[in-house]
């Protein structure tokens, strides 16, 4: 196949044409345009509408009921201002079927005012509702109709709107953009043939179809995105991303990484001194982690493993392996407390072992950051830490292998930060880690630079967890339950949640539940723990409760991960209804960690949303973190089950992972072949759909 420039002109992609060739777009529009992501035509082009309003025909006032939304035509009978609570104008309309409606507005100006005077005729769309005088529509939408005057030929789109914007003036943006769309060859960046294959529609009309859906427009399809117009876009979008990822896969892989060989002596020591053998998963998932090692290619491989799995002795022993070929391994979390927990059994294993291991997070500051550092630079063999560990100024000797844990809570660009920490001429092994089971449909999209492991079995002597839902008003039941537990020698977590994700607030409410239980509970021990906490603290407690000192532990969701007492057997979450059902998943795998039954108790403040209710139950119905994590894609969609509002992945404009789940093999099969017959075609897709996030695929 032949291909083009790999560099798109704007001759060759029109829709590279900054928006400024607009009729209107001064510099002050387009600041505003560019701050919302709008800087050239295609960006206008693929800003799909949010849902559509039917103008195309209008509705007689005494047909319409509350709940509908409508247009109707009316003569003004009487206008009236009023400020009684705050300023308003009321309008009575009325016409030819001789039922009047109110048009409510709180925000108007005096021009306004005079424009909507008695005998004016008006075309007005809103949702009507039941007010104090009967059916009203609150600030609708309204035009002074002349004579004749044509209704809409199309629905009308309602796009998500840029600060400085009104809906009006972006739609007739939108509009000059479409009218500049090039035939669709200048358009398609698809090959025919691909588009054959897999009965995708022209791309021209696609784009036209959703921006001016005609009057007949199946509007329920659209609104759920299945039309084969949006299929059509999301195909495209997902493409690209898939693109992006894997470019970024071969990028790195073309570089020369560390021959780490078959495990030392060493190895063997760590695995006798374990009080357990390694389960057939882990087993699976170390020899294709040593095989990677081998290769001189840079690792980069995924370790999905559900709570508990023994993902972190896998990494362990990877780590063994790159300092027994002389190497550095750094291992990267996101919390303090889980790489606080890393950095203990990191040493518990491999200090014996006469391995060093340094520690570093933000909060190392003056004389012992200086000396982490000198360590790092020096005679560390394995290096723990948070995202401090990627900063300016931290050097290692001779990285050779970066682990990442909870690699969804931080992003591809963080990868690439510790990437770039190699030694020179080399690219350090990735290993990153989750605990939080992907669903397949997602890794597809979400990790296709990266090779995959599961561990899918549970170490032997884990007790299955009894999950049980309560509303608040059985606290009492509960703080009984507590009370029964740990006088048979039981510990419990007692876990407070708020609304709003603040520390402070967080830290409030955990300590009215600490005072509240520990005056409840008498004789027993009760420990607190928060984000508010400094660390020495919050370790104090930590240990406390993990050597049995403390029967209870009161805390924030800081111990969503990280925390493992296999002598806590009961789990209580306050106002469970809040979390997602991966937090709750997490939170619950505190417990269930030894040989006693283990319960968990998710208390709710009623009334639920329908939302709400089925995570609960799904909790309830299981404890397969596989599963969970499919409900929850359902629920909450791939920006919350991937952690990705906070660092941009994922963020797609058309494509939904869920809903679209069933294009994603033939996306990945189409971007193979677009790799290997057509990089012009790439290069554009990528641009077009990714734009600025390219730097990610290109870093």
């Amino acid at each position: 196949m032949a291909t083009r420039s790999a560099t798109p002109s704007v001759e060759q992609d029109p829709g590279e044409q900054p928006v400024t060739v607009l009729r209107g777009v001064g510099p002050v529009l387009a600041q505003s345009l560019a701050e919302a992501g709008l800087e050239r035509l295609q960006d206008l082009w693929f800003h799909l509408p949010l849902r559509y309003e039917d103008r195309t025909k209008v509705v007689p006032i005494r047909d319409v009921a509350p709940g509908m939304r409508v247009q109707v035509e009316g003569v003004v009978d009487a206008a009236e201002r009023g400020f009684r609570f705050r300023p308003q104008l009321k309008v009575a309309l009325s016409d030819a079927s001789t039922t009047t409606l109110v048009l409510r507005f709180f925000h108007f100006t005096r021009a306004q005012a005079e424009q909507l005077a008695p005998g004016t005729r008006l075309r007005v769309y809103g949702e009507a509702r039941m007010g104090p005088q009967g059916l009203e529509m609150v600030h609708p939408s309204w035009q002074r109709l002349l004579v004749d005057t044509p209704v809409e030929q199309a629905l009308t789109p309602v796009y998500p709107l840029a600060d400085g914007l009104q809906q009006r003036r972006l739609a007739g943006l939108v509009g000059q953009a479409l009218a500049l769309l090039p035939d669709d060859e200048r358009l398609e960046c698809l090959p025919r043939t691909l588009r054959a294959r897999y009965k995708l529609s022209s791309l021209r009309e696609a784009l036209r179809y959703v921006h001016r859906p005609p009057p007949r427009a199946d509007v329920e399809a659209l609104l759920a995105g299945h039309h084969p117009a949006q299929r059509r876009l999301a195909f495209d979008e997902l493409v690209a991303h898939n693109l992006g990822l894997k470019r970024l896969r071969a990028a790195v892989r073309a570089r020369r990484a560390p021959v780490i060989e078959a495990p030392g002596a060493r190895r063997a020591s760590f695995l006798d001194a374990l009080p357990f053998r390694l389960t057939g998963a882990q087993a699976r998932a170390l020899d294709e982690i040593d095989r990677d090692l081998g290769t001189g290619v840079p690792m980069l491989r995924l370790v999905q493993g559900d709570v508990g799995s023994g993902k972190t002795v896998v990494a362990a022993l990877a780590a063994l392996a790159a300092v027994d070929a002389g190497w550095q391994a750094a291992v990267m979390a996101p919390t303090e407390v889980l790489a606080e927990q890393h950095q203990r059994n990191f040493a518990r294993w491999l200090e014996p072992l006469g391995v060093r291991v340094a520690w570093l997070a933000g909060k190392v500051k003056g004389r012992a950051r200086r000396v982490a550092l000198d360590a790092v630079a020096g005679d560390a063999e394995v290096v723990v830490g948070t995202h401090a560990l990627m900063q300016e100024g931290v050097a290692f000797r001779r990285l050779g292998l970066a682990i990442i844990d909870e690699q969804h809570r931080f992003g591809v660009h963080q990868r690439l930060a510790l990437r770039d920490k190699g030694a020179a001429g080399t690219t350090p092994h990735q290993l990153v880690m989750t605990a939080t089971p992907i669903p397949r449909t997602l890794a597809m999209t979400a990790y296709a630079d990266l090779d995959a492991s599961v561990i899918d079995e549970l170490p032997p002597g884990r007790t299955p967890i009894k999950t049980v839902v309560i509303p608040a008003a059985r606290r009492d039941e509960v703080v009984a339950r507590i009370r029964a537990a740990c006088a048979e020698g039981r510990q419990a977590y007692w876990v407070c949640t708020l609304i709003e994700e603040s520390e402070k607030l967080e830290a409030q409410a955990a300590e009215a539940a600490f005072e509240v239980l520990r005056a409840a509970l008498g004789w027993l021990r009760v420990g607190l723990v928060h984000g508010r906490l400094k660390p020495a603290e919050k370790q104090a407690v930590m240990d406390d409760f993990s050597r049995g000192a403390t029967q209870l532990l009161v805390a924030t969701t800081v111990i969503e991960v990280g925390v493992d007492v296999p002598n806590a057997s009961l789990m209580v979450i306050e106002n469970a209804e809040r979390l997602g059902l991966s937090q709750l998943h997490q939170l619950r795998g505190r417990v269930g960690r030894g040989s006693a039954a283990s319960s968990c108790v998710l208390l709710y403040q009623g009334p639920l949303s329908e939302s709400a209710r089925a995570r609960l139950e799904t909790m309830r119905e299981t404890s397969d973190g596989f599963r969970i994590a499919e409900r929850d894609l359902e629920l909450r969609g791939p920006g919350e089950v991937l952690g990705t509002r906070q660092t941009g992945e994922a963020a797609f404009r058309v494509a939904d992972l869920a809903r679209d789940a069933g294009l994603l093999p033939d996306v990945n099969a189409a971007a193979d072949v677009l790799l290997a017959d057509d990089p012009a075609a790439v290069e554009r897709l990528i641009r077009r759909w990714v734009g600025r996030a390219e730097r990610f695929a290109e870093a």
